[in-house]
């Protein structure tokens, strides 16, 4: 699976979109002796909730392009975030990854436009649709250049349940319509 391009939106004139801290990506192995939290049994996601940032969206079902890219939300769905749902469901063992668009022309900021602002601890709330909630908190965001997408970190194996959320971020490149980087969240179930 190949992350480059992940998410591609254009912008109408708005401020950019806030950007991580500088923050170390999390260590994809776990520590000797880490307590492993509970996981759930495979269930969509049907909602996302981030309370500090005032993400309050529901989720849909991707796959995968022609190309082997990750499908996104199309444009005039953009205020709704994307499972990938090849992958675990929010809660299982394994990186969860939702994408969502940060910005449209002509929307302006979408549904994780604030994604960046994210801090280690902040709290992720994933409503199942079997009924039950999938909670994460944030081990640290990173922004990556698009060229160099860190496929393992966010489709990668883990030994526990993770949350991988991802959308465009850094500077707008007017000519090719894009952001040049992805935003990335790293969080953990609890």
């Amino acid at each position: 699976m190949s992350g480059v391009g992940l998410v591609r939106a254009s912008v109408k004139e708005t401020p950019p979109p806030p950007q991580p801290a500088v923050e170390a990506a999390p260590d994809p192995t776990s520590a000797p002796g880490a307590v492993v939290p509970a996981h759930l049994a495979r269930s969509a996601p049907t909602d996302i909730t981030i309370s500090r940032i005032g993400v309050r969206a529901k989720i849909m079902n991707l796959g995968v392009n022609a190309d082997n890219t990750l499908q996104v939300p199309p444009l005039t769905k953009a205020t709704l975030a994307g499972w990938y749902s090849l992958g675990p469901s929010p809660g299982e063992i394994g990186n969860a990854v939702i994408v969502g668009h940060v910005s449209t022309a002509e929307l302006g900021p979408t549904v994780f436009f604030k994604l960046g602002s994210l801090r280690k601890n902040d709290i992720i709330t994933i409503k199942r649709k079997d009924g039950s909630n999938a909670r994460f908190t944030v081990d640290g965001v990173k922004a990556y250049p698009k060229k160099t997408f860190p496929t393992d970190l966010v489709y990668g194996p883990s030994d526990k349940p993770s949350l991988r959320l991802v959308t465009c971020g850094g500077k707008f490149d007017a000519k090719a319509h894009n952001y040049v980087d992805n935003v990335i969240v790293f969080a953990t179930a609890f």
